[in-house]
């Protein structure tokens, strides 16, 4: 589903009665979720051909989650009907005059029968069991809280997102427990970072605020501190904790109701200082609250307008800190129409020169030109060239923003896989420094010499496991943290953790999202 477009899968209350009851036939297993072996069943019942139902569960499950929720099944269920009175399944359609509110529900046959069997079986049960009842919650909202160290099959699994969650328990958790990940690179994953909304964050030089504002969906409008907000279990900020009060006072969370907060979070940043300001004015370390939240969004734009295109040593610090992140940033030149088509072209070659010496790549990055905000654009200064060059230009951001939810569970995936490459180095790191420290005598002074000379370690490291030598985390950050630990303490390398990550890395999510790719493929 396209972001904005709230007509998708709403209906008539009459019609929603009568989904609401196909839904929950169509839910074997109760837990709020049609996948890939119910809608086969289910699905089947429309007589239409396997490439028509592949087409409509392509499209209504946009996310590649790999199920349906109830609004994404209302949406497939007025798919089948359009394909039974021979509409030609695809984008064209979506974006046409199709009134999806007053579509009639498909001919699904043979279903009637069976819903009135099953009411007729479940009034039987109820009956023996005396009336009593029990509230039931997904095994996977438990996960995270049990304190049960038996195993998750992956037949309680009913989503990708679940199955990431278990093999993070399983497999990836012990290892960035036992190595101290959580101190050195990121902290440990709770059950909200896994169903957290799409982000995207916006990093510019504008002096707009001071602080950090999320802006996601509520049922009223408020603003919570950050204090409060990152305590909350319900919410993915916990990590932000490490960064201190000093942060959190500067930290913010904006809700609203709102058809495009259903789908994407947004996180404003302050403005980067330039001059004496950036050495003075900083409270927290901005650089590694921007990494953070750059590892959890899935589209970082950084703003820059014609008047301000130095960047400043706080911006390219801001920017180095993404390395890793290069598939998730686009560049944005705002308030292009303050400037004449000639003047333009000599901000954007500046802009691409300045962007060239800091981001340090042959490729050239992609350049968003325009005047991004709910003015009308000055012609005057554009002439009506520019005004037709930036409607098309805001058509291909707003396109890019539209795809972050598409694209959301793959990147989700991309994370993880990201993740677990970097919790592996890191444990043999750690375990290579725990291996070079003698048995007894000159302890302190061996420790010292592994620190000075930690990026000859991390060549060791790399030659003797055959890693990639990109892969490695930045030699300075990881001495500052080092310095506070005892070598002593760390734990010896242990090859069955390091093979469990292997097997979930090879093995277990390629199956994963097998299981659940579109189940007529």
């Amino acid at each position: 589903m396209e972001i904005g477009t709230g007509r998708i899968g709403s209906c008539s209350k009459e019609h929603q009665k009568i989904y609401q009851e196909w839904f929950n036939f169509a839910d074997s297993d109760n837990d709020g979720r049609i996948t890939g072996n119910d809608a086969i069943k289910f699905f089947g019942m429309s007589n239409l051909s396997r490439p028509d139902l592949k087409q409509v569960w392509a499209t209504a499950d946009s996310k590649r989650q790999g199920f349906l929720g109830f609004k994404e099944f209302v949406f497939a269920m007025q798919l089948v009907s359009l394909a039974q009175e021979g509409h030609q399944i695809s984008h064209d359609l979506l974006n046409g005059d199709v009134d999806f509110e007053n579509i009639k529900p498909p001919v699904m046959e043979g279903l009637d029968a069976l819903i009135m069997r099953k009411k007729q079986s479940s009034k039987s049960s109820s009956l023996e069991s005396n009336g009593s009842s029990s509230n039931q919650t997904s095994p996977a909202s438990q996960w995270f809280s049990s304190k049960s160290s038996k195993k998750i099959s992956l037949s309680s699994v009913t989503s990708i997102i679940d199955g990431l969650k278990r093999l993070y328990l399983q497999k990836l958790k012990p290892l960035e427990v036992t190595y101290h990940f959580n101190d050195f690179v990121s902290p440990l994953l709770t059950n909200s970072d896994f169903d957290a909304k799409p982000n995207g964050a916006h990093i510019g030089p504008e002096p707009t605020t001071d602080r950090f504002v999320v802006v996601m969906s509520g049922t009223d409008e408020r603003s919570v501190p950050g204090n409060t907000i990152a305590v909350q279990a319900d919410m993915p900020f916990s990590g932000l904790t490490t960064f201190g009060t000093a942060f959190l006072s500067k930290f913010e969370c904006s809700q609203m109701p709102h058809p495009l907060l259903e789908h994407v979070t947004f996180v404003d940043t302050p403005g980067v200082l330039s001059g004496e300001k950036q050495r003075t004015q900083r409270a927290y370390d901005f650089t590694g609250v921007t990494s953070w939240f750059a590892a959890k969004c899935d589209l970082i734009l950084l703003l820059f307008d014609p008047h301000k295109l130095d960047v400043s040593d706080e911006f390219k610090r801001v920017i180095y800190s993404l390395r890793g992140h290069d598939d998730k940033i686009r560049v944005v030149l705002n308030k292009a129409d303050q400037v004449d088509t000639q003047q333009l072209m000599r901000v954007y070659g500046a802009l691409m020169w300045s962007l060239g010496k800091v981001l340090n790549t042959p490729e050239v990055v992609r350049v968003y030109i325009g005047s991004f905000n709910d003015k009308p654009v000055n012609e005057a200064a554009t002439g009506p060239i520019g005004k037709e060059l930036f409607e098309k230009e805001q058509e291909d951001l707003l396109s890019d923003l539209k795809d972050i939810p598409k694209k959301a569970c793959d990147r989700r995936i991309n994370e993880f896989v990201k993740r677990a490459r970097a919790a592996k180095i890191h444990a043999y790191i750690i375990a290579h420094l725990k291996k070079e420290m003698p048995a007894m005598i000159g302890k302190a002074k061996t420790q010292q010499r592994l620190i000075d000379n930690l990026e000859g370690e991390f060549g060791k490291v790399q030659r003797d496991h055959h890693l990639p030598p990109g892969d490695f985390p930045n030699v300075e950050h990881f001495k500052e943290i080092l310095s506070g630990y005892n070598f002593d303490k760390f734990e010896k390398l242990k090859p069955k953790m390091i093979q469990a990550v292997d097997d979930m890395l090879g093995y277990d999510i390629p199956e994963l999202l097998k299981t659940f790719r579109n189940p007529y493929d």
